[in-house]
């Protein structure tokens, strides 16, 4: 049973996301993403002008005359969040803020009838939300973001994407959204990038970000528990993750800021590709 608690946290972010959807992103998240899902739509003879990259070979073969495959765009597209679940996202206000720009984006695909399928992980795939559409299916999603308990603390991005390649064979819009304090998914983001269109959201806490000099720190991983002790007395350090190698499709989000301009900004600019 949903305790009251809960549900007035659902609603208080369903309002949130849904005055950004209608007064901020109207029109910015479809514009973004039109003509990206592309489908099989018909076999037609080839006629003089047709781009030979479409050409049926199979087809071609039995009639002994040259045939092409037609698209047409998508007119539903196909949304996958892939949420991490790991500790450190407990950090701060990690947690509500993902939660937040979660909902945003399920509304943002509600509002022009896109289906919205999730995957939470952590060091495994913890659960699997399958892909639908409408109001009703966008609340659950929010539900299971505020109230999910992860079974495991750790974090395997790698194997999160491995699961969704195999799953998912629609072409789909995919937001992974976390810290990405992980390491070894680099080979998989850019297999998913090449059969998606993947987009990274990047939530950041600057106290992980930096850390400061002239003094001797210890740490406690939130995700194993081991202590780690940091002479850092001459420098301040930087910590840095390979998602920074992912300018094109990478969203960063600071916990202490608000995060629609962020958001606006990539959607405005996909939007004039």
């Amino acid at each position: 049973m949903v305790s009251k608690e809960l549900i007035k946290k659902i609603r208080q972010v369903e309002i949130k996301s849904n005055k950004l959807v209608e007064e901020i992103f109207s029109g910015e998240y479809r514009s973004g993403f039109r003509g990206k899902g592309i489908e099989f739509d018909d076999i037609r003879e080839y006629y003089p002008g047709d781009d030979v990259r479409n050409i049926d070979w199979n087809v071609t073969a039995r009639h002994n005359k040259a045939f092409v495959k037609q698209f047409c765009e998508e007119r539903e597209l196909n949304m996958f969040l892939l949420i991490d679940m790991s500790r450190s996202n407990s950090f701060g206000n990690k947690k509500d803020l993902i939660a937040e720009v979660s909902a945003t984006l399920a509304f943002s695909a509600c509002k022009n009838n896109d289906k919205v399928g999730v995957i939470f992980f952590t060091d495994k795939v913890e659960k699997f939300i399958p892909s639908s559409n409408g109001r009703k299916h966008v609340l659950s999603i929010i539900e299971h973001i505020l109230s999910f308990e992860p079974e495991s603390a750790g974090t395997d991005l790698a194997k999160a994407l491995q699961y969704f390649n195999r799953v998912v064979k629609r072409h789909s819009v995919v937001f992974v959204i976390s810290d990405f304090l992980d390491d070894g998914y680099i080979k998989d983001i850019k297999i998913t990038d090449r059969k998606h269109d993947l987009v990274l959201i990047h939530i950041i806490d600057r106290a992980e970000e930096l850390i400061p000099a002239g003094a001797i720190f210890t740490f406690e991983d939130l995700e194993t528990g081991e202590t780690l002790v940091l002479d850092n007395m001459k420098e301040e350090r930087k910590i840095n993750t390979d998602i920074a190698l992912f300018k094109r499709n990478l969203i960063n989000i600071y916990t202490d800021e608000d995060y629609v301009k962020p958001l606006k900004q990539f959607f405005r600019r996909r939007g004039q590709k």
